[in-house]
């Protein structure tokens, strides 16, 4: 049977003048993680700019080695970072992904793992009984069985993922309001989010906790998900949906910032202008919502965080997630806060901004890519000999963490208000 070729219409979003900003100079094929690994031209950024330019001019089709060289892209943005031109690479790739999915003839099974993924992950009263499940099949003997669920959805080479040991059928839900310790000084609304609810709640318990903490009344709006995931692999209608109704229940909460404690939820939540850029009304709601949007460390950094009072005596290293070092620039923050701790010691990860290999889906949609990429990283984070991996976003979280389990590292992985709530509460 011949390969699919697919004619490819215009693409909507994609400016020319982004990809024509790309000099070609190939910088970024240094800090490319795929180029690392695969070498070839065609998985580098540059390469994936070439294949980009020749869709938008017209002179090639969607084919299978074209889509498979866009699939590869962990979408890291690390090239963001290094391009002396400032092309937004990611930005086009969100265009470029919408048209692949709206117009390419993906295989049954691609469809179905990408489809089961974006409505699981997304949706925390399926995550959570889907999550329990699994965890009571273990517990009672059936792990074949749910291995082989796991295979069939996401196919044979389907990462295995370690389940939580205290999964609960439903979500645990997060107090609705809560009072500044002493005297108040901003009212803020957390995200809070959909695998964070799942497997991270008490990440969101933590943060909510250090927020209260430096003197915020914390509000926990009614709200679904972001459309982080959804814009990352080219679903933007889904996106945009899902943007609209969050927009609608921040607006409702009248708050002075909006605080994300997930990298990918916070770099997509910035960026709602350009998503809805299409509809003037919700354009500028969007830039709204966006700038009163900030990752937790960002916003602690920027009130002034008070000083902790309890140690926290551990050797510490930092990963740097990809949607907060290259999305959203912000690598100081964390670091800042990490260093006012008594008693923590922090050693620099070397490395510590290439991508771990989770990238939202990316790890059971290129599973063989993103396990050497846990790999690497889990050989730099033991470098280190750390007592606690410390990011700040649930997909790096949970990847490097099963990475270090794999290799009995005792070695454990928290969020950075997690170390903070233990300075501040003990």
């Amino acid at each position: 049977m011949s390969n699919p070729i697919v004619p490819t219409a215009p693409i909507p979003g994609l400016k020319l003048e982004q990809v024509l900003d790309c000099v070609h100079c190939g910088i970024c094929l240094s800090v490319c993680p795929t180029f690392d690994i695969l070498g070839t031209e065609a998985d580098s950024p540059r390469g994936r700019i070439y294949y980009i330019r020749a869709l938008a001019e017209g002179k090639t089709d969607l084919n299978p080695t074209l889509v498979g060289h866009l699939d590869s892209c962990l979408g890291c943005r690390a090239c963001e970072t290094a391009c002396p031109s400032a092309v937004q690479y990611g930005e086009m790739l969100v265009h470029v992904r919408d048209a692949i999915e709206k117009q390419f003839p993906r295989s049954p099974q691609e469809r179905l793992s990408r489809g089961v993924l974006l409505e699981l992950l997304t949706r925390p009263d399926r995550l959570a009984p889907a999550m329990f499940g699994a965890a009571l099949g273990e517990k009672l003997g059936f792990g074949g069985m749910v291995r082989a669920a796991n295979h069939f959805l996401f196919g044979p080479d389907a990462p295995e993922m370690p389940l939580p040991q205290d999964a609960s059928p439903s979500v645990v839900p997060l107090p609705a309001y809560t009072y500044a310790k002493g005297e108040r000084r901003a009212t803020v609304a957390i995200l809070p989010g959909c695998v964070m609810q799942v497997l991270f709640q008490r990440v969101n318990l933590a943060t909510i906790r250090v927020l209260a903490a430096n003197g915020c009344d914390v509000v926990v709006p009614d709200m679904g998900c972001c459309g982080a995931l959804h814009e990352h692999n080219g679903a933007l209608d889904g996106a945009r949906a899902r943007a609209k109704e969050a927009i609608r229940a921040l607006e409702a909460a009248h708050v002075d910032a909006i605080v994300v404690n997930s990298a990918g939820c916070g770099a997509s939540m910035k960026q709602y202008g350009h998503l809805l850029a299409d509809d003037p009304y919700w354009k500028e709601r969007g830039e709204a919502i966006a700038a009163r949007t900030m990752d937790a460390s960002e916003f602690l950094v920027k009130l002034g965080p008070i000083a902790p009072t309890h140690s926290v005596d551990r050797r510490v290293t930092y990963h740097d997630a990809c949607h907060l070092a290259h999305a959203q620039k912000i690598r100081s923050e964390p670091r800042t806060l990490l260093k006012l701790i008594p008693g923590l010691s922090l050693v620099e990860l070397p490395n510590s901004d290439w991508c771990c290999g989770s990238a939202g889906i990316y790890n059971f949609l290129q599973p063989e890519l993103a396990t050497q990429l846990q790999e690497k990283k889990v050989g730099h984070v033991l470098s280190t000999q750390p007592e606690i991996l410390v990011t700040g976003n649930p997909g790096c979280h949970a990847w490097i963490e099963a990475g270090l389990k794999s290799r009995n590292a005792p070695v454990e992985v928290l969020h950075t208000m997690e170390v903070l709530d233990r300075a501040y509460h003990g």
